[in-house]
C-alpha cells in the first residue's frame, strides 16, 4: 500500500533527506536537539527555499527515565548513557561548526527531582546548555511540524504527540479557516496558541493537554503485571482516565472532515508493521493514512506475537520492543474515543518543529506562512 497525502502537504517547510552535495557554510546551519525521557536525538539542517536540507542527524535510545517512574529520580545509568550520547552531538555541532542552535530537555528532567542538576552536571561535561521546555511549548512545537499532512478537508484536527514520559493532545478547529489556508494557519501557532485575530485566518486551539504517561511511565506502572494481554489493558484504561478533563474527550466526532495527525515512535512503528516493512523506510511510513481498524488489526497481532515474538519481530527493533505494548495501548484508548478513517503517520516532531521555529524566527525561509 503506498502513502496517501493530503492535499496542501507542500506549503510547509519539510525535510529533505537528500544530501547537500557540498559542505554548507556554518552560518548557514541550524541545530535542534530533543532529550527527551527515553532517546536523545538531534538534526543539523540548512534552509533552502520553504525547506530545509538535513545536513546531519543523530538518534540513540538512551533510556534516561528508566527507573524514575519509581523513585522520582534520574538513574546514575541513565545520566551516564544520556552524558555519553550528547558528547557525540557535541562532536557533530563541532565539526560542522554550527552557532545557531536550541538545544531541549523535556518530561524526564521536569518531573526527576534531580533533573536541574543534572544538568547542570552535563553542561560541565559536555560544555552544551540545555533548557527544560515547558509542555505547552512542547505541544505547540510538535503540532506545528505536522502541519504539512494537515489535509485541505480537514475541520477538526487532532494532534497526538506519544513521548516516553508524556503524551501531548492538541485539539484545533479549522471550520473558519478557508481550506486551501488551513496547513499555513496552523504553521502559524508557533507564536502561541492563542492568536488575536489579524490580516490571516486564525486556528482556533480547542483545547490541549499534556499527560504525564507515555511509553517509558506507563509500561514502568505496570511493569508487575505478569499477563501480557491483562497488562496491555491496564495500561490503555489507564491512559483513558487521564483524558477526562481534556474538553473533546466525551465528544462524538463525526468521522468526515475530522482528522488525526499522530507523532511518535510507536505510530511510525505500528504503520511500519501494517506496511509489513522488513527496513524501515521513512518515505513510504511518513504522511501514510490509517484507519482505527488497520490500527487494531495490527496490535492484535502484536498481542498474538507476546513478548518474544515482538522482540524478534525486525518491523519493531531492538530498540522500541520493551516500549511497544505501552504506545500501542495509548493509541488503542485514542482510537476508542475517536475512530476515525483518517490518522495520518507523521515521521517528524520537537525537533522539526525547533529547527522551524529558528529559521522562521530569522525570517531564512521563502513563504513559510
Amino acid at each position: 500500500m503506498a502513502p496517501r497525502r493530503p492535499d496542501g502537504a507542500a506549503a510547509f517547510p519539510r525535510a529533505v533527506e537528500s544530501a547537500v552535495p557540498q559542505r554548507p557554510d556554518p552560518a548557514s546551519l541550524y541545530a535542534a536537539l530533543d532529550l527527551g525521557t527515553n532517546s536523545c536525538r538531534m538534526l543539523i539542517a540548512q534552509p533552502k527555499g520553504a525547506q530545509f536540507h538535513v545536513v546531519d542527524s543523530f538518534s540513540k535510545s538512551v533510556q534516561l527515565g528508566q527507573g524514575l517512574e519509581a523513585t522520582g529520580r534520574l538513574s546514575r545509568a541513565g545520566m551516564a548513557r544520556t552524558i555519553g550520547a550528547v558528547r557525540i552531538c557535541r562532536q557533530k555541532l563541532q565539526r560542522h561548526g554550527v552557532t545557531r542552535m536550541r538545544l531541549v530537555a523535556t518530561e524526564a528532567c521536569r518531573r526527576a527531582a534531580n533533573g536541574a542538576a543534572f544538568l547542570a552536571q552535563l553542561k560541565r561535561e559536555t560544555g552544551l546548555a540545555l533548557e527544560i521546555i515547558q509542555p505547552e511549548e512542547e505541544a505547540r512545537l510538535a503540532v506545528i511540524s505536522c502541519a504539512p499532512l494537515v489535509s485541505t478537508r480537514t475541520e477538526q484536527l487532532l494532534v497526538v504527540d506519544i513521548g516516553g514520559g508524556s503524551t501531548e493532545l492538541v485539539w484545533i478547529d479549522l471550520t473558519a479557516v478557508p481550506r486551501r489556508e488551513r496547513p499555513r494557519a496552523i504553521m502559524r501557532l508557533h507564536a502561541g496558541f492563542r492568536q488575536d485575530a489579524g490580516p490571516f485566518p486564525v486556528a482556533q486551539v480547542v483545547d490541549w493537554i499534556s499527560v504525564p504517561l507515555g511509553v517509558a511511565t506507563l509500561r514502568d506502572q505496570f511493569e508487575d503485571v505478569e499477563d501480557d494481554a491483562a497488562r496491555f489493558a491496564l495500561m490503555s484504561w489507564s491512559f483513558e482516565e487521564n483524558l477526562a478533563g481534556f474538553a473533546p474527550s466525551g465528544a462524538a466526532q463525526a468521522r468526515e472532515g475530522f482528522q488525526i495527525i499522530g507523532t511518535s515512535g510507536t505510530v511510525t512503528t505500528v504503520a511500519a508493521s501494517h506496511l509489513g516493512l522488513k527496513r524501515y523506510d521513512r518515505a513510504k511510513v511518513d504522511g501514510l493514512r490509517m484507519t482505527s481498524d488497520q490500527i487494531d488489526a495490527v496490535i492484535r497481532a502484536y498481542l498474538q506475537m507476546g513478548p518474544e515474538g515482538r522482540r524478534a519481530d525486525p518491523r519493531i527493533g531492538r530498540d522500541r520492543h520493551h516500549l511497544i505494548m505501552s504506545g500501542a495501548a495509548i493509541l488503542q484508548a485514542l482510537m476508542r474515543l475517536w475512530p476515525t478513517d483518517r490518522l495520518s503517520v507523521a515521521d517528524r516532531g520537537l525537533r522539526e518543529g525547533l529547527l522551524y521555529a529558528q529559521m522562521s524566527a530569522d525570517g531564512v525561509l521563502e513563504d513559510a506562512l
